[in-house]
């Protein structure tokens, strides 16, 4: 016979972790994946993450009456990250998820001109939870929202998806960097 009591606690379990997700930021009726609205080169004319920092395959939904956002990261196994993270069974690591949702949140702040900034830095983050694995060959889709800008500070809310399934969420703030921290700092390739 069934131990009832670990069964009643494992259900009580899940059900706890159900509730404490949030509601959809947007539904996923609202986007089509397939209508790129800004592609890999627009993305690079807000953002300026380059090479294997580049976290955004292309936006697909913009609404600046809502401040929302969407966009998504083709992984392919050629991520920087697949070969030791980990051998044999690369996983992404929720650095860079975070890093992704960060980059869609940057490129709509500079696509909208919100922010009197050149480049937005992390701020912090909050409440984040990594409710799934994410693997190459995933479609790693981001939705955020705008909760708060000032002129030197944002907050949104970022929720991250697998097949519609939410693996990743939180809040995140972006600082405005100081505009002599980053001038005249050379990129990869442009030094001699």
């Amino acid at each position: 016979m069934p131990d009832l009591r670990n069964e009643n606690a494992a259900t009580s379990r899940v059900l706890e972790y159900i509730s404490a997700m949030k509601p959809l930021i947007l539904d996923f009726s609202e986007y089509d994946l397939d209508r790129v609205v800004a592609d890999a080169e627009a993305i690079r004319r807000h953002n300026p993450q380059r090479f294997e920092m580049e976290q955004l395959t292309a936006i697909c939904f913009e609404d600046p009456d809502r401040g929302i956002c969407v966009g998504y990261k083709d992984l392919t196994p050629n991520e920087f990250w697949c070969r030791g993270h980990m051998p044999n069974m690369p996983l992404m690591p929720g650095v860079i998820m975070c890093e992704a949702a960060a980059q869609l949140s940057s490129y709509y702040i500079h696509r909208f001109k919100l922010m009197e900034a050149d480049v937005v830095g992390f701020g912090g983050l909050e409440d984040v939870r990594f409710r799934g694995v994410v693997r190459p060959g995933d479609r790693f889709v981001i939705v955020s929202r705008l909760l708060k800008v000032r002129r030197m500070i944002m907050t949104c809310e970022f929720q991250c998806f697998v097949n519609q399934n939410m693996v990743c969420e939180g809040i995140l703030k972006g600082v405005a960097l100081p505009k002599d921290l980053v001038q005249g700092v050379p990129v990869l390739g442009e030094m001699d």
